[in-house]
């Protein structure tokens, strides 16, 4: 069943706030294989102008993609989650991500399409910090594959 078109443009709150560690930043930079000192050393970082480390670009998906679970689980919606792929993932920064931030998500459906039996959602993340300040928005694109016929 495609999902429904008049979601396009709901809003779902806010999350909990999310506090960055240092060290979450540098077990995800060494995940990635991402040797950047100011992702692990406080003195890089400031060297480039950053009050503290920061986190590789793609460290706010884990938040961001946390955040999309509230329109994921939205039972009206009626995505069915077994059939989902991840279609694509993009960031646009207002500034990195740094140890310290306690960042909150607000996630929007902006796209609510079907092609070729498959429904196509794009969600996109408003992420801010504690001071409200918006650091980076996140685009993710999941795929929920056409039921195949037996």
């Amino acid at each position: 069943m495609a999902l429904d078109q008049s979601f396009v443009g709901r809003s779902y709150p806010p999350t909990e706030p999310y506090e960055v560690g240092r060290e979450k930043i540098r077990e995800f930079a060494e995940a990635i294989g991402d040797p950047h000192p100011a992702y692990v050393d406080p003195e890089a970082a400031k060297a480039l102008g950053h009050p503290d480390v920061i986190a590789p670009p793609t460290f706010v998906f884990a938040i961001t993609f946390k955040a999309a679970g509230q329109v994921i689980a939205d039972p009206q919606l009626g995505l069915d989650y077994s059939r989902v792929v991840h279609g694509d993932q993009r960031f646009t920064y207002r500034r990195p991500v740094r140890a310290g931030d306690r960042l909150t998500v607000t996630s929007t459906i902006e796209g609510v399409k079907s092609l070729a039996g498959n429904d196509i959602l794009d969600i996109r993340g408003e992420v801010h910090d504690g001071t409200g300040e918006h650091v980076v928005t996140a685009w993710t694109k999941l795929v929920s594959r056409a039921a195949e016929e037996v």
